[in-house]
Parts: structure tokens; C-alpha cells; sequence
């Protein structure tokens, strides 16, 4: 297999595990609420320059990432907060525009306390690259590719086995019929957020040692995530995972074959074809109306 091959396939399967995780952020929140959160992109922002900045400050990777989390999860509950209570009092577009907002405001908040400047995080291993099948891949691509199939299975886990989990399906499919059996349809949208924050923080995070992290890096990831959501079926996990991952590899094929000048314009073209041929996502399904 080609050396420069490989080295554009570990790049797009970096790019696309972040993606992916912002991806499956939008999946959670849109399947618990039906709505979509437009500030999700900057959970990835808020990962990657609390840890960059908390390490500067001389804390350690560890408890620097356990805090980073912790702060996105934070700013994620406040907005479930603004998110629930716009939904219950207007409409879908108000919320929209109120996650629009948000986001604007979170970015605004860090370019005023940390600036504009470029950071970055220590790799978790080391610089020294390794040598796959002649191409020379850093270690910390295969801690993004570990740490996002390890995620993948646990939530697999949690959504098909636990109680909480099984909860959180039944209220998406049904809020209505789920609530009358007891279940906390709003813990529900919460535990959402939660999870779509940490998972956006950690993809931040994970990313930064390569990508480097500055205060509006989220806006551009998010907007992508969520093409990737619709490119794989909105609602559909796999779907998200595999939207991610696709426009990873689109986009570094593009750069490597081509030119980077085109490379953002290819979830943009994706989308664009897959609405000829499919509208509702490689994986979504037609909605069914009821006569």
C-alpha cells in the first residue's frame, strides 16, 4: 500500500474521529428534544483551551482534562437550562437561534480571558513518530482512533444495556408514552447535554496535540458535525459516526491528492450530492405519516 496513502488515511481517520464525536453530540440532543443545538462545536473549543491553559498554569494532563470536562459540562447544563425553557415557550427557530447565540457568547468570554492566540496540548506519548507500512504517523493519531472506539463501545453499552440508557431510547422514540411510564423525560434532555459536552471535550482534548485548539476552532468542527449528522440519518448514532469519519477521510484525501484550498468545501459537496440521491442520510429513515 502507498506510504502517502497511509499517511492521508491516519490524518482523515484523526479529523473524522472529532467529527464523529461533535457528530453523535448533535444525535443525543436532537433525538432527546427534536431540536438542534448549533453551539455544540464549541464543547470541542472549551476541551481543548481549558486544558492547554490549566496546563500552562504547570497542572498536570490528567487533572487538567478531568477539570476541562468538568467546566464544558458546566457551560453545557446552563445552556440545557436556556435550551428547555426557549423550547417549552417558543418554537424550534428560537431555539436555534438562542444555541447561535450562546455560542457566541462562550467564544466571546474565552477570546477575552485567553486571547486569540494559537494553543496547544503535550501529546499523551511522546513526539516520536512511528514508521506504518512507510508512512510516519504520530503516536498521539492512534490515542484519538483509541480513545474514540472505546467511547463508541461504552455508549453502545450504555444506550443497549443499562437502565438509564434503555430509558433514554424510549423516551426518544416516545417522550409522550415514556413519561407515563415513569421516566424523567427532562433528567432525559439533561443527561443529553452531559453527554454530548463530554463528548465534544474530549474530542477537543484528544485532537489538540495535533490540531492545535484557539478560541472560535469550535465553529468550523461544529458546522461540519453536523453535516456529518445528516450526511449518516439524523437520529441514527452509527449514522453520525460514520458521517464523521467519511468527511475525515474526504477532506485529507482532497488535501493530499489535490489541494487543502478545497478541502473544506467537501462535507459541503457530500451533503450536496447525498440530498440527490438520498435525502434522509446514508442510515435515516423515511419518516412515516400516519392517513
Amino acid at each position: 500500500m502507498d506510504a502517502a496513502f497511509i499517511q492521508f488515511l491516519f490524518a482523515g481517520l484523526t479529523e473524522g474521529a472529532r467529527y464523529a464525536l461533535v457528530a453523535l453530540g448533535f444525535m443525543l440532543v436532537y433525538n432527546a428534544s427534536g431540536a438542534l443545538n448549533f453551539s455544540q462545536g464549541e464543547s470541542v473549543m472549551l476541551g481543548g483551551m481549558t486544558t492547554a491553559v490549566l496546563m500552562q498554569a504547570g497542572i498536570p494532563l490528567l487533572p487538567a482534562m478531568a477539570a476541562a470536562i468538568a467546566v464544558t459540562l458546566a457551560v453545557a447544563l446552563l445552556l440545557q437550562k436556556l435550551f428547555s425553557r426557549t423550547l417549552e415557550r417558543s418554537g424550534l427557530l428560537e431555539v436555534i437561534i438562542m444555541t447561535v447565540a450562546f455560542g457566541m457568547v462562550v467564544r466571546g468570554v474565552v477570546h477575552v480571558f485567553w486571547g486569540t492566540q494559537t494553543r496547544s496540548v503535550p501529546a499523551f506519548s511522546g513526539n516520536d513518530p512511528l514508521m506504518i507500512g512507510g508512512a510516519t504517523i504520530l503516536p498521539q493519531v492512534l490515542w484519538v482512533i483509541g480513545i474514540t472506539v472505546v467511547i463508541l463501545l461504552i455508549l453502545g453499552w450504555f444506550f443497549r444495556y443499562s437502565r438509564a440508557g434503555r430509558g433514554f431510547v424510549a423516551a426518544s422514540l416516545d417522550p409522550e408514552t415514556a413519561q407515563l411510564m415513569g421516566i424523567n423525560v427532562r433528567g432525559v434532555l439533561m443527561l443529553a447535554f452531559a453527554f454530548a459536552a463530554a463528548l465534544g471535550a474530549v474530542g477537543g482534548i484528544v485532537t489538540a496535540p495535533i490540531t492545535y485548539t484557539y478560541y472560535d476552532v469550535g465553529v468550523m468542527v461544529g458546522l461540519k458535525a453536523v453535516i456529518a449528522a445528516i450526511i449518516g440519518g439524523m437520529g441514527s448514532p452509527l449514522g453520525a459516526v460514520l458521517g464523521g469519519l467519511l468527511i475525515g477521510l474526504g477532506e485529507s484525501m482532497t488535501a493530499g491528492y489535490l489541494s487543502s484550498a478545497y478541502k473544506d468545501a467537501v462535507p459541503f459537496l457530500m451533503i450536496t450530492l447525498l440530498f440527490l440521491v438520498k435525502p434522509n442520510g446514508l442510515l435515516g429513515k423515511a419518516p412515516i405519516e400516519r392517513v
